[in-house]
């Protein structure tokens, strides 16, 4: 089993590359995906935040706009999430591994190279496109302002350099370049895969 790690920058077009890696039969874990599991009603995280946050629980779920307030107003709120969220994660993620049948497993980690998760792929794919077409994919979604767009993007690695620090870039200007991309990479892994 060949473990794939695949980050991008908010707006790169990560999520519509990652559906294209399950469109040629890898297994696909989404980092995301699983904090809204955590998050959600029954979720393994809630009762861990409600003893932290009270006041982030609504309907006996979590609700990300009270997180983004708490975090806003208490300096270490964050770091006191992370430390709740991060492992929970982790074990999900192990857990998604432990039962993948198939013989890519595609990771789709926003941050990983600012959690140090390339240490635990065997390689990383970044998707990428220029800064204009990242913006207006951004904005085009309507969730949020300008500012909160530059804020995040602030925090994020740059793009270039995500890229630079991995195995395979993946261009997004266009589906079709991004799914003969896509293909590529899956060729070349099954390749290393078959030699091994």
């Amino acid at each position: 089993m060949f473990l794939l790690g695949l980050t991008g920058s908010i707006g790169m077009g990560k999520s519509t590359t990652a559906q294209m890696f399950v469109d040629e039969g890898c297994a696909l874990w989404d980092a995301d995906a699983a904090v809204h599991r955590l998050y959600a009603e029954d979720g393994a995280a809630v009762p861990l935040i409600r003893d932290l946050f009270p006041m982030s629980v609504i309907d006996g779920a979590i609700s990300r706009d009270r997180l983004k307030d708490i975090i806003a107003e208490e300096p270490d709120a964050l770091k006191k999430l992370e430390n709740i969220v991060h492992p929970l994660v982790g074990q999900d993620r192990a857990d998604f591994i432990a039962n993948a049948t198939a013989d890519i497993v595609v990771l789709d980690i926003p941050i990983l190279f600012e959690t140090g998760g390339e240490d635990k792929v065997d390689a990383v794919a970044c998707v990428i496109t220029d800064d204009e077409t990242q913006k207006s994919r951004v904005m085009a979604r309507g969730t949020m302002t300008e500012a909160q767009f530059e804020a995040i993007r602030a925090k994020q690695l740059p793009a270039a350099e995500k890229a630079a620090r991995s195995d395979y870039v993946i261009q997004t200007d266009t589906l079709e370049q991004a799914r003969e991309q896509v293909r590529a990479v899956v060729t070349n892994i099954r390749e290393e895969l078959r030699h091994a």
